[in-house]
């Protein structure tokens, strides 16, 4: 299989993490705001057709149809005062424009699947920036590239490579209805990533609407190159992806890790295309075309995440399987790195997780009733397993993976003391490409116009809002 090295990403206003606040709208308020956006752009007669405010017969769809987290769908939960569901560039240059001008606040969201719900939910006035719209996907086999929409979703890009080429693929992540915006602004972990790195890795160039609404267009990033009846257990598999032939795998695995036991008859030989269906957990022997179905059983959850530097004890595994059973549903995750990931260093991209890792720790608890009080049990849980892993994980920062957003470690109200703030969360994410990210984001953003709960800040100079 080849990968396809380079990907041209349309990420359109995703410059860092972006803003936030709910807002009761006023019809005031939306007509100020769509004549703003008429005036701002060359399609006005579309403007009413993308334009959502909750008098709206569409507005709740529109509102729901990207939420993954069903945590976010209570009456409670702040709603938007206008939904911009865009299809055009213009409209996006105009939508930030717009919000600007009007003093609302933007968030924006490519798939919805933000685990606490940043990219559509705030607890201040704000309006969506709702991406779904701009889809679009070129893939050149000639030169082994792609030009990808914010909009589009992960298999719609598998499936638009499969189109073209049964040979190549692209190491991105494994659901198929994330957003290509949200996925590669945060790394983009893949099960390729030992052999080919993140997605962000082979993003070489990208299309971006900034605070003043031009679109820049310039390179950003270089390529690079038993009897268990009546006991509580645990179950434990062991999911790999390999590229090669079963024959191959099965010496590797017996030298390397005999315990296992390993077998031919426990390999499934496949396509690039094919193995992304499994790890979607589609039924054997669905087509591609399943990865273009944008619909996702949602779920009540929560996730956390941990980076693992030195190997855990079996003393101490069999430590946590006993705190787990003991908690009742929390699920752990182990993600090997190694491999390309400790080729590269941690500052050539803002991800910074890169070699000294063993692994990635991703911490999951689901439930099906909603209420308060499920919710607390649950999210008790996985905290109470967070703080159980402590002694196994990094420390100095407790690092965190971006994309698995977790509030617990740390929020910013973008105030005068935003900068320290975020430093909490910051240095979790981004390790020492924080103050980097801050020099970038006061530079291009001095009035922290693009800002979130967990976003990038200016300087302290500069001061917050």
């Amino acid at each position: 299989m080849r990968t396809l090295p380079r990907i041209n990403l349309v990420l359109l206003a995703l410059l860092f993490a972006l803003s936030s606040i709910h807002y009761a709208a006023s019809d005031a308020v939306y007509d100020k705001f769509v004549q703003c956006l008429s005036s701002h752009s060359n399609t006005s007669d579309q403007i009413s057709s993308i334009v959502f405010s909750p008098e709206n017969p569409s507005y709740k769809s529109v509102l729901l149809n990207y939420i993954r987290n069903l945590r976010f769908t209570t009456a409670k939960t702040p709603k938007p005062a206008i939904i911009v569901t865009p299809t055009s560039e213009a409209h996006v240059q105009a939508a930030v424009i717009c919000a600007k001008s009007n003093n609302l606040l933007m968030k924006v969201r490519s798939g919805g699947h933000d685990y606490e719900g940043i990219s559509y939910i705030s607890n201040g006035t704000f309006i969506i920036l709702d991406m779904f719209n701009l889809r679009a996907i070129d893939i050149s086999i000639a030169d082994e590239s792609a030009i990808v929409q914010a909009g589009a979703t992960l298999g719609e890009l598998y499936y638009s490579i499969w189109e073209k080429s049964k040979v190549h693929g692209f190491p991105a992540g494994v659901c198929p209805t994330v957003g290509v915006g949200g996925h590669v602004s945060g790394g983009g972990y893949g099960n390729m990533l030992r052999k080919y790195g993140l997605t962000v890795d082979h993003v070489y160039d990208a299309k971006i609407v900034d605070v003043n609404g031009r679109i820049l267009d310039r390179l950003l990033l270089q390529p690079v190159d038993s009897d268990t009846k009546g006991r509580k257990t645990l179950r434990v598999s062991f999911i790999g992806n390999f590229l090669g032939d079963a024959d191959r795998l099965i010496n590797v695995m017996s030298e390397g890790l005999p315990e296992l036991g390993l077998k031919k008859e426990d390999c499934m030989e496949m396509s690039w295309i094919q193995s992304m269906l499994v790890w979607a957990n589609f039924d054997k022997g669905t087509p591609p075309s399943a990865f273009l179905n944008r619909t996702y059983d949602s779920n009540f959850l929560k996730r956390k995440s941990d980076y693992v530097k030195k190997p855990i004890s079996k003393v101490a595994l069999d430590s946590i399987w006993k705190k787990m059973i003991a908690l009742g549903k929390t699920g752990l995750v182990f993600n090997a790195y190694g491999g390309r990931m400790s080729e590269i260093l941690e500052d050539e991209t803002p991800f910074p997780h890169r070699a000294g890792n063993l692994y990635k720790i991703q911490y999951s608890v689901n439930w099906e009733d909603g209420g308060v009080d499920a919710e607390s049990k649950y999210l008790d849980q996985i905290r109470q397993l967070y703080s159980f892993m402590t002694p196994f994980v990094s420390n100095n920062p407790r690092e965190s993976y971006l994309n698995y957003r977790d509030l617990d470690i740390g929020v910013s109200d973008n105030g005068r003391n935003g900068y320290n703030e975020a430093l909490v969360y910051g240095r979790k994410y981004f390790k020492g490409n924080f103050d980097r990210l801050v020099a970038v984001k006061s530079a291009v953003d001095p009035d922290n116009f693009f800002r979130n709960e967990q976003s990038i800040p200016v300087q302290p100079s500069k001061g917050n809002k």
